[in-house]
């Protein structure tokens, strides 16, 4: 049984660099595999594209998420978000887990962004109650953030035992902290960073990072240390800064 894990959220840019100028899903891999982490919440993550998989020879064969999990997370769900001619794009989580069940919720505010929620299950061994996990990447504007909100305190109020451990991670664009306040006084959640530092991380651009848009919220564990993994190699595979916690269960 254990009761500590190693969780990590990251933007992949849908796997180029920064200004997209060449593929690095294979440093990112690299780089993903060293972190050790049970489990990944990814956003901006291609399950399929035709133009780009006849136009790059090291395109991977399968999807971005198959190629990323490999052999070390056994497990992974993937929620289509947005769907174009050329293919598909969305948000995933990777898990060493077992995932026993997952649902991806449709929650664009408007035809322009389309965003979804991505929850999973997942049985952690020893633990009476699955461990419920939720990858978001939010909308640009704050009215498409409250309403894409709204539709996450549904989910938890309609799916969610109010006793259950519970991670929420993503991609929040929220540079103004109005979804900070409404996660952590409304849905009583506490973000991994501000627990461990007093501050939100700064994540964005990954080079330079300025803007406090990737968050991790728990509720049930203790936060044991979070850090934003930010250095001239993780800058050159994503223009957003990944960032990890370990957490303890109470």
């Amino acid at each position: 049984m254990t009761n500590a894990l190693h969780i990590a959220t990251y933007n992949i840019h849908k796997g180029f660099s920064f200004f997209n100028q060449r593929i690095v899903l294979h440093e990112m891999r690299d780089k993903l595999r060293a972190l050790g982490t049970d489990i990944i919440f990814l956003q901006e993550v291609v399950g399929a594209h035709r133009k780009h998989a006849m136009r790059y020879s090291n395109w991977p064969p399968n999807s971005q998420y198959e190629f990323l999990a490999d052999s070390v997370w056994h497990d992974f769900a993937y929620g289509k978000n947005a769907v174009y001619d050329e293919g598909h794009h969305g948000n995933a989580i990777l898990s060493r887990f077992p995932i026993i069940r997952w649902e991806n919720i449709d929650i664009s505010a408007h035809r322009f962004e389309q965003r979804g929620l991505l929850h999973c299950e997942i049985d952690i061994p020893g633990w009476q109650e699955p461990l419920h996990c939720i990858c978001v990447h939010l909308g640009l504007f704050k009215h498409g953030q409250a309403i894409q909100l709204r539709a996450i305190e549904k989910r938890l109020t309609e799916i969610v035992p109010p006793a259950a451990p519970l991670v929420i991670a993503g991609d929040f664009n929220d540079w103004h902290g109005s979804a900070k306040r409404t996660l952590t006084e409304s849905m009583k959640l506490t973000e991994v960073f501000e627990q461990a530092h007093g501050r939100t991380a700064r994540s964005f651009p990954s080079l330079f990072p300025l803007l406090r848009l990737d968050r991790i919220y728990v509720r049930g564990f203790q936060v044991k240390n979070a850090v934003i993994h930010q250095s001239p190699t993780w800058a050159r595979i994503s223009d957003h800064a990944a960032l990890s916690a370990n957490i303890v269960r109470r």
